[in-house]
């Protein structure tokens, strides 16, 4: 199952492992881009993780806080990786929170042809001749 006994893992194998990371490479990605953090610090991909650090991952939007308690070097099932860190995580934001991107009520957003005729027509404005 890839457990180590005792001893250190590279962070960016150890985030992937846990399933905090999609693939091993966008977990190495997101150390370079400082999007990692062991212990309060930045981590590089092949920084040490040991049992009983602070690993914090920020991804979608959203920041992970997990205590290492069990080192693998291997990737597991959910149900595994769930015992391998204690989630100190913030709760997500509710639902209704988040804006919904893309919708608006129809008849919003710019006017139509007819519209503009219209309003034009209303402020009294000569109409704009398409020559």
């Amino acid at each position: 199952m890839g457990v180590e006994g005792a001893g250190s893992v590279r962070v960016d194998s150890w985030v992937w492992s846990v399933r905090l990371s999609r693939t091993r490479s966008a977990a190495g990605d997101a150390c370079r881009g400082g999007h990692v953090r062991v212990n309060g610090a930045r981590a590089k991909p092949a920084q040490a993780v040991r049992v009983g650090d602070e690993v914090r991952v920020r991804a979608d939007g959203r920041e992970r806080v997990v205590i290492v308690k069990r080192l693998i070097t291997k990737r597991v099932g959910a149900p595994v990786a769930v015992e391998c860190y204690e989630d100190k995580s913030p709760p997500p934001p509710p639902r209704e929170m988040t804006a919904p991107i893309g919708i608006r009520d129809r008849g919003t957003g710019r006017p139509t042809k007819r519209e503009r005729r219209s309003i034009e027509k209303l402020f009294g404005r000569p109409p704009t001749d398409p020559q």
